[in-house]
């Protein structure tokens, strides 16, 4: 029989039933990828972590949707350092996560919370297509490829009350990193912040994520390029949980400020079986 520690954690969270859940699920080693996307498909929430020890202050680090591997996910790292931190009894100042598609991940104890340092993305000013715009049920007024797509909007109101078509958006995209169908779309603005979005993610097998750290990467590095400035208050507006979400630009790299909450706590336990 297998058995390993289980913790559900509500990431980008002052409190519970707020941001995004994820499973984090520590090992002495990683199962077999076909075992760890079962895991994670069982769990069934926006991300499963896995993390393995790997050296004094480090960890390798993995996450998987119920469906598919990602390269990054902000919120799943969010959680496993504070697993580290706060069930380990971690007392370092910072914890280095070793991943295999985005390098070296750090994560270290804020005034509130945690600062999360991840790479900055690559992105550009893409055309609008129209194939877009009948999925989103709405017209952006620009748009940016980078990892994913990103739509902008003139008002926060109306990425409130976006209903995109999840089908069609699941076959659309722009990104060879993530799978397709990953958009986040956002406007300036927004009740005491300085940026308002939602973020669906169809093609990665979430119909709409509530808090992306990998998604306000790219937003990051698009409100700069089109602001000139370094740092935001962002506020992911997904239906009945949202989150708050504070970023800086420094470099090529964004630093990303959160809190989080255990929820669950206990084994994940099963029965070999071949694969």
């Amino acid at each position: 029989m297998r058995n390993y520690p289980f913790y559900q954690v509500d990431a980008f969270a002052s409190r519970a039933f707020e941001g995004n859940q994820a499973c984090v699920m520590p090992m002495d080693a990683f199962l077999s990828d076909d075992m760890l996307q079962t895991i994670a498909a069982e769990n069934n929430v926006a991300e499963t972590a896995y993390i393995v020890p790997d050296g004094a202050g480090c960890w390798k680090l993995r996450w998987f949707t119920p469906t598919v591997e990602v390269p990054l996910c902000g919120h799943a790292t969010l959680a496993s350092a504070h697993v580290i931190f706060e069930h380990f009894g971690y007392q370092g100042e910072e914890i280095v996560f070793e991943t295999v598609q985005s390098g070296e991940l750090k994560v270290r104890k804020a005034d509130i919370g945690y600062q999360m340092d991840f790479p900055a993305p690559s992105v550009q000013k893409i055309e609008i297509e129209e194939a877009v715009v009948k999925a989103l049920g709405a017209r952006p007024v620009a748009a940016y490829g980078g990892p994913f797509y990103a739509a902008v909007f003139e008002d926060p109101k109306q990425i409130r009350h976006l209903a995109p078509d999840l089908k069609a958006l699941a076959r659309l995209g722009v990104s060879d990193t993530f799978e397709r169908g990953n958009f986040g779309c956002f406007a300036e603005g927004g009740a005491g912040v300085d940026v308002t979005s939602r973020f669906f993610a169809p093609g990665s097998g979430i119909d709409e994520d509530p808090a992306t750290g990998s998604w306000h990467c790219m937003l990051t590095e698009v409100m700069a390029t089109r602001t000139g400035r370094q740092t935001f208050s962002c506020y992911q507006a997904y239906p009945g949980r949202g989150a708050r979400i504070d970023v800086e630009k420094v470099g090529d790299r964004i630093m990303i400020k959160g809190q989080a909450v255990t929820v669950i706590e206990g084994r994940f336990s099963f029965a070999d079986k071949a694969g």
